[in-house]
């Protein structure tokens, strides 16, 4: 049995701690937020707490803004950040939440100094490049949650089309979180067959558009970010790692060449398992796939360019 802390008591961060909870193989989850959202992250792990009873766990949940309750976690999910606002810049967004989430890393390593991190703020290929710069952790233990929730939408969309369980999709995407990441339609499947024999090209790239823009349909739909998606993927990582299953998943990595990518967290293949990332799996990609990945792995590049003005780290 393990603890698991979540920092940030908002909608994903309840979200990841009330999945992990009702899962009952951790002994105890931590919810911490800042002292002006105390009270929040005590209400949220109380109604968790209280939710026991009924879905039959006894995972002990606490909510609470002091790190040195989060002392000797095995993971740590950030979640804590800014959604971007009318009027500000991807600029204003990173100069914030870098600020948030190194400030996070450095309370995190101070009584977890052992821990893996898993980030989930945005932007999150460089905040997850900010905490694996300030917490000087290896690479293996520190990454983003990205390439699950965005999987999950692409198989979502593509068992709706085509009549099936989402159960029996596998895929594949990697890059940069958002609109230049690189989805494999030939290393997606259905029951084990490709899915370019049992859906037209044209629908196909409709549902990779649709999927590239997925947190912000959201947004236009619910008017906030989504929650019980992004939620659901970092409880998944997290069960992979305590567990040590090992999982094959796509999440956010450091790179030191792999894709002949250096110095930049982006998502990539993995296998995830109780050391945190154990092996990151290079395929053999097709000249169109790594232009599409070079230019993602661009987009990337100029946002950490922005991270590192800053001297947080």
């Amino acid at each position: 049995m393990s603890k698991v802390t979540v920092i940030g008591a908002g909608n994903v961060g309840a979200t990841v701690a009330n999945v992990l909870a009702s899962k009952d193989f951790i002994k105890e989850i931590i919810l911490l937020d800042i002292p002006v959202k105390k009270e929040f992250a005590q209400g949220k792990a109380l109604d968790t707490w209280q939710q026991a009873p009924i879905d039959y766990y006894g995972t002990t949940i606490v909510g609470t803004d002091d790190y040195a309750a989060t002392a000797g976690s095995d993971v740590v999910v950030i979640t804590a950040g800014l959604p971007r606002k009318p009027g500000m810049s991807r600029d204003d967004l990173i100069s914030v939440n870098a600020g948030i989430v190194t400030s996070v890393t450095e309370n995190v390593v101070k009584y977890s100094p052992n821990t893996i991190i898993i980030v989930v703020s945005n932007p999150l290929d460089v905040m997850t490049y900010a905490a694996l710069k300030k917490s000087g952790f290896p690479a293996n233990r520190v990454m983003g949650m990205a390439g699950i929730l965005d999987t999950a939408r692409y198989r979502a969309f593509l068992a709706t089309e085509l009549g099936v369980s989402p159960k029996d999709i596998q895929a594949i995407l990697m890059g940069g979180h958002g609109d230049t990441m690189v989805p494999l339609p030939r290393y997606t499947t259905v029951g084990g067959i490709p899915v370019t024999e049992l859906i037209s090209e044209e629908k196909l790239d409709a549902i990779i558009a649709r999927t590239k823009d997925g947190g912000a349909e959201l947004g236009r739909l619910i008017g906030t970010s989504a929650w019980y998606a992004p939620g659901a993927a970092a409880a998944q990582m997290v069960e992979a790692i305590v567990k040590d299953e090992p999982r094959v998943f796509p999440v956010c990595a450091y790179l030191t060449g792999q894709y002949g990518i250096k110095d930049l967290c982006v998502g990539v293949p993995v296998v995830l398992g109780k050391n945190g990332i154990e092996k990151i799996f290079e395929l053999k990609l097709k000249k169109e796939e790594k232009e599409l990945l070079k230019a993602s792995a661009a987009a990337v590049s100029n946002m950490v360019e922005a991270f590192k003005n800053l001297k947080l780290a």
